[in-house]
């Protein structure tokens, strides 16, 4: 996975990885994952399914153009708060923008 080499910034509730693409194309792409360490299938999905309302809210204002960015689950993302996860968001894009 070519966003491993990127930038890492780990959170109580997801781990994000920014990989700026250089490739002169300024469009934002997102990938999400959750291993089967969280949970069956239905906890899986509803931590995607917030990971993705995340990205939609908040990486158009804050995200890195022209980067790849992954987020991946982990087990406390599901019991967290849905603004707690928006806060720790911005506060690992903050990061990786440096």
């Amino acid at each position: 996975m070519a966003a491993n080499a990127g930038r890492r910034a780990p959170t109580p509730g997801f781990v994000l990885l920014v990989r700026p693409r250089d490739d002169g194309d300024p469009t934002m792409r997102v990938g999400y994952t959750v291993s089967k360490k969280v949970g069956n299938a239905v906890i899986r999905n509803r931590m995607k399914r917030r990971l993705r309302e995340l990205a939609r809210a908040i990486l158009p204002d804050h995200g890195v153009r022209g980067a790849d960015h992954v987020l991946i689950g982990r087990n406390s993302g599901i019991e967290r708060d849905f603004h707690q996860l928006g806060d720790e968001l911005v506060r690992a894009l903050r990061k990786t923008a440096r």
